[in-house]
């Protein structure tokens, strides 16, 4: 008819133009030439990285949308906001009369002076209700609503990203993926156009091979192990995780008394001079960075004594390096915690140290952004007065120190470390300092051409490289673990900590989370009693039911899916085989009979 005629055609319409517009906004992805180029000469794991880079700079930009929209744009347009001081003045760090150069470039570095009293940071929203010719906006409710939303936002894109990922390891099985027959078949990596790349490949799949074989081997050597020696290995493992244990306490208690000593320094109003001041501000962020670079030293060598599998050193190694760097930040957070709710005479008035910390969100904002400022600084030296130098002298130099060092590879799990702990920062820091995600914007921005020239001019493929389904994965993954650790302090900050009463957006409210209630309170009765029911404790019980038994389905079908999917592997072969049999010579007819018979 007519009718269906034109529905197929509307519909053909529909489906061109939706692959024509999917083509458009490819056309339009952020670095899409660099990272082709980039595919075509190292291959799709090394390009994993820089598609991960690429999506934190996204993530970043519409974090800091969320910011600018609902936070600084109602203060910039607002013709007057109500100031509120309730407990104390704050005093900023503001210079007066003539400054010295060196000083503003010392404010820049540690977000103090200038900078202080900017959109930067929590202390410069000072208002509580912001009128409007004919209404009221509510600024802290929308601060904290922003808070909760960039952080679910960026839970829900990461968990959408990594599901083709976690479908794939889910149903695949471990051995079958890494099977030599995927290897020698499938292994190959068919983006690489580059000689170089295509010889660095080869070999990095013979390595792969040869590790294969060593796990077997590992395998068959643990099986045969008597119960001495296993009693041996568990021994000397326990020994070793208590040493590795000694180190992440030493390095964690280094982080508390240096951010101790550090805000100490920092409250002594006689100053020293430029470099010894500067050192005072960044000595947690030069001690963290010390941490993170010893440990992962001390982590390697250690593991080559546990007699754990080649592949399993690599993940453990990884976990001990994420738990090391994320950590860090935390007992940052806590010693800045323990110093600030500590007062002379206990119990606090105003339930925080209001002599020292007037606004204490301001201090944790400029450490955060300390911490990314120095993380930026600390990946642009590397990468000058280290990779290029080493370049050069491994090219120009013939020297037995030249070929024992080596090429610098290009470690794609350290690099990725790297920018989930900033990352990390920046989901912490986006409550104490909104314009935070900008800077991680530009940052990371930065950190993708830089990463681009030494991957280009200075390294090589690693032996050992990642695919890349497994690396995007991996990458969401650790960058998930790090969300986790971001929403603990922000939600203790939020819910049990006083909020400062002499600046911010939260002056009228003991704490952060009092602002809900209270404009939930204001809200017609009806949609109060639907929004008590939602939070109540029989709606969170029925929910949490819910939500177990269709887990429960999801993790049933997806093993029938994993049976099924084991049978058609297995039919397969038994397929492949019979059509082997076929093409043999007439003597094996008979043999080829019995099979069918047995089938």
């Amino acid at each position: 008819t007519s009718w269906r005629q034109w529905r197929q055609s509307t519909h053909r319409y529909l489906r061109r133009l939706q692959d024509d517009v999917h083509e458009w906004l490819t056309a339009l992805q952020l670095w899409r030439s660099d990272i082709h180029i980039i595919e075509g000469m190292f291959g799709t794991g090394i390009l994993s990285y820089f598609s991960f880079l690429r999506f934190l700079v996204m993530l970043n930009l519409i974090i800091f949308t969320l910011m600018f929209s609902f936070v600084l744009l109602p203060i910039i347009i607002a013709p007057h906001f109500m100031l509120v001081f309730i407990c104390s003045v704050y005093p900023t760090s503001a210079r007066q009369g003539l400054v010295i150069f060196h000083e503003h470039i010392a404010d820049l570095l540690s977000g103090g002076g200038f900078l202080e009293q900017t959109y930067l940071f929590y202390g410069y929203y000072k208002a509580d209700k912001i009128h409007f010719p004919g209404t009221t906006y509510n600024l802290p409710l929308a601060y904290l609503l922003v808070t909760v939303a960039y952080l679910f936002l960026s839970l829900i894109w990461i968990v959408k990203r990594s599901a083709n990922g976690f479908k794939r390891n889910l149903v695949q099985d471990e051995d079958r993926f890494q099977s030599f027959c995927n290897k020698i078949f499938a292994g190959w990596d068919f983006c690489i156009s580059n000689m170089n790349a295509a010889k660095l490949k080869r070999s990095s799949l013979l390595y792969e091979l040869r590790t294969d074989l060593e796990e077997e081997r590992i395998k068959q050597k643990i099986a045969d192990r008597t119960r001495e020696e296993k009693c041996r290995i568990y021994l000397i493992r326990v020994i070793l995780n208590l040493f590795v244990i000694a180190v992440l306490a030493c390095c964690f208690y280094s982080i508390y008394i240096a951010t101790i000593f550090s805000q100490e320094a920092q409250m002594n109003e006689v100053k020293v001079n430029f470099i010894v001041d500067l050192i005072h501000q960044y000595l947690p962020s030069i001690v963290i960075t010390l941490a993170n670079f010893i440990t992962p030293l001390l982590f390697s060598v250690v593991i080559n004594y546990e007699d754990y599998s080649p592949a399993f050193e690599i993940r453990f190694t990884l976990m001990r390096c994420v738990f090391m760097r994320l950590t860090s930040i935390g007992v940052l957070l806590f010693s800045l915690w323990s110093h600030i709710t500590k007062c002379k005479e206990e119990p606090c008035v105003c339930g925080y140290n209001h002599v020292l910390y007037s606004c204490w969100e301001t201090r944790i904002g400029q450490e955060m952004y300390k911490l990314t400022v120095f993380d930026f600084i600390i990946i642009v030296a590397v990468t000058i007065f280290v990779e290029f130098p080493r370049k050069l002298i491994v090219k120009y130099c013939d020297c037995g120190l030249a070929k024992w060092w080596g090429q610098q590879e290009f470690a794609i799990p350290q690099n990725v470390l790297e920018i989930v702990y900033g990352q990390t920062i920046c989901w912490i820091g986006a409550f104490y300092s909104p314009m935070l995600p900008a800077i991680c914007t530009i940052k990371y921005f930065f950190i993708f051409y830089i990463k681009k020239v030494s991957l280009m001019k200075n390294c090589r493929p690693a032996t050992r490289p990642f695919r890349a389904s497994s690396s995007n994965f991996f990458f969401l993954g650790v960058l998930l673990i790090g969300l986790s650790l971001a929403c603990v302090p922000v939600i203790v900050s939020v819910a049990q900590i006083n909020c400062s009463q002499a600046c911010g957006p939260f002056v009228n409210y003991t704490t952060s989370w009092e602002v809900l209630p209270t404009a939930i309170s204001q809200l017609p009765s009806g949609v109060q009693t639907l929004l008590f029911t939602v939070s109540s404790e029989a709606f969170a019980v029925s929910f949490f039911v819910v939500t177990c038994l269709a887990m429960f389905y999801v993790i049933a079908l997806a093993g029938a899916h994993k049976r099924v999917i084991k049978q058609l592997r297995e039919q397969l072969a038994m397929v492949g085989i019979l059509n082997l049999f076929e093409g043999c010579q007439p003597w094996c007819n008979f043999t080829l009979r019995k099979i069918h018979l047995m089938l």
